[in-house]
């Protein structure tokens, strides 16, 4: 079942639309993604006095230094995911929700780690509220994955590290494909990964700029 929407009518809809729009302008094409976007109310996964901000196209603070990463970026690593029709998804890092958010309206299910418990806990406390029923959050070690629930058609790691954690490529389905920011703090590529039945096929697509991944399995 897809979530639905609560409080996103406290922002109006032509600022929800002038963002859609801002990010179509950008080069993202996927209507299901640009939809889903437009329909998920950013302002709840930010502290009340960046509210006022949240439908900009720009990362924001979340506490615990991590942050609410920039919607077009969301939105290109949601549409990189899709190209592989993924039913069930893993994602390392999940901050404020948001990201989940989104993927839960796009696919069958989200199972989503993140290493702040604090975060883990208030991310869950969204979900509920909002009804976003088929995402799953573990306050765990992402770069571990979620070995239980694997493989997964599709892994997002919103955090940069130097190596993609082997964990996950192991729980990455043949066919699947992994997106994930690779490079140190000042400088990010952002790669996907496709696992075939015997290489693991890597593309560099454009810089960004993510926290740190941290883990004992990177």
């Amino acid at each position: 079942m897809r979530p639905f929407s609560q409080g996103i009518g406290m922002t109006s809809q032509r600022t929800r639309d002038r963002l859609v729009q801002r990010l179509r302008s950008k080069g993202i094409n996927n209507n299901a993604v640009l939809e889903a976007i437009g329909s998920t109310p950013r302002h709840l996964f930010v502290d009340e006095a960046l509210a006022s901000r949240a439908y900009e196209d720009t990362a924001l603070p979340i506490g615990q230094g991590q942050t609410i990463s920039q919607p077009y970026i969301v939105a290109r690593m949601t549409e990189l995911l899709l190209e592989v029709k993924p039913d069930k998804v893993l994602e390392v890092g999940t901050g404020s929700g948001y990201q989940a958010a989104i993927l839960s309206r796009l696919v069958d299910k989200v199972y989503s780690t993140e290493r702040i418990e604090s975060l883990a806990t208030q991310a869950r406390q969204r979900f509920r509220r909002l009804g976003y029923r088929n995402v799953r959050v573990q306050h765990s070690d992402g770069s571990w994955g979620w070995p239980q629930f694997g493989p997964f058609d599709a892994i997002i790691v919103t955090a940069g590290g130097a190596d993609i954690p082997e964990p996950l490529l192991e729980q990455l389905a043949v066919g699947g494909r992994l997106v994930m920011p690779l490079g140190d703090r000042l400088r990010q590529i952002l790669v996907s990964v496709t696992r075939t039945p015997t290489v693991y096929e890597r593309v560099d697509l454009e810089p960004v700029v993510f926290v740190p991944l941290i883990g004992g399995g990177v």
